[in-house]
């Protein structure tokens, strides 16, 4: 039986810097991680693509507030909706390209995907999550002023608009994708952490908020039952003391070490934070491993020559 991976690629990871934003630079930076990916598919993983949108998403809702004299504005969701789309997309197509290089017969499909939360999250009350691009605070105040943007500092690289970001409950297209998955094909989903949807009475009902992609990305690997759990992010390896002269590279983690070193406080929540939280989510509802690398390194990571990785015990 293939082994199931689920490898979560992050929304910064697609946009170098702010020299190489554009669609194309997005592509480009698509078409290196991808190829990294086919490899895991040639080896004979069966693969799940997530995705986040933080850039994206705020971008396309910035474009949507500048039309308003011009256009309906959108609403969060419906923006975490196109970033589903165009990402989807974008690493659809990359991913066939790369089969075709290869002769690879492989098939690739992007499911648009809600993410259930809770409508009492106290998330909606207090917005963390930082989307669309850094800014110095002079614009940040600018823009809160002038858009009413609720704005904070994000790890020390600039100012960026911050909104919910409730905690997920349930991938509601997951029997779908589980589906997908089993007949062999590379399926992307949960981008963006899901478009977050709430329920009344029964229905189904969107709401404001962007989902962390880690934690949607673990819920969705427990729900698969994954054999691994891949973050793909712009660090080689997890470290200890971050930044510091006494900073330690990790090679390996326990569940137990993993959230010794969280409770400490080594991984910020604007940055390493949610991704080793959603592994220890993802460890103790019975997750096999996890791995923490960069996109380039992926393929010697699953070697154990390089990457952090994360085993319940």
């Amino acid at each position: 039986m293939k082994r199931i991976a689920v490898v979560a690629i992050g929304g910064n990871s697609l946009i170098k810097d702010e020299n190489h934003q554009t669609v194309a630079d997005q592509f480009e930076a698509a078409r290196e991680t991808c190829s990294h990916i086919a490899s895991m598919v040639e080896k004979g993983w069966n693969i799940i693509v997530t995705h986040g949108n933080g850039p994206q998403v705020g971008f396309i809702l910035l474009r949507s507030e500048k039309a308003s004299k011009e256009v309906h504005t959108l609403p969060l969701d419906s923006c975490d909706a196109e970033t589903q789309g165009e990402l989807g997309y974008m690493i659809q197509q990359c991913l066939y390209n790369e089969f075709q290089s290869r002769g690879m017969s492989n098939t690739v499909a992007t499911i648009v995907t809600q993410v259930l939360v809770k409508k009492n999250d106290p998330a909606f009350k207090n917005p963390t999550k930082p989307i669309g691009p850094f800014y110095s605070r002079k614009k940040a105040e600018k823009y809160r002023r002038e858009c009413k943007w609720k704005i904070a500092e994000d790890s020390g690289r600039g100012w960026r608009r911050v909104v919910p970001s409730p905690i997920p409950v349930r991938i509601i297209e997951q029997k779908a994708i589980k589906t997908l998955a089993d007949k062999g094909v590379v399926v992307i989903a949960a981008g963006g952490g899901g478009i977050p949807v709430i329920e009344e009475k029964g229905k189904l009902k969107g709401v404001e908020a962007v989902i962390d992609k880690d934690y949607a990305s673990a819920i969705l690997a427990v729900g698969l039952e994954a054999d691994l759990f891949l973050i793909s992010t712009a660090v080689e390896k997890v470290a200890l003391n971050f930044g510091k002269p006494n900073q330690e590279l990790l090679d390996r983690m326990t569940l137990a070490e993993a959230k010794k070193y969280y409770r400490k406080g080594h991984f910020p929540p604007g940055s390493m934070g949610p991704k080793i939280q959603a592994i220890i989510n993802f460890l103790e509802k019975g997750g096999k491993e996890a791995i923490i690398t960069n996109p380039e390194s992926i393929e010697d990571a699953l070697q154990g020559k390089t990457g952090t990785h994360i085993f319940p015990n």
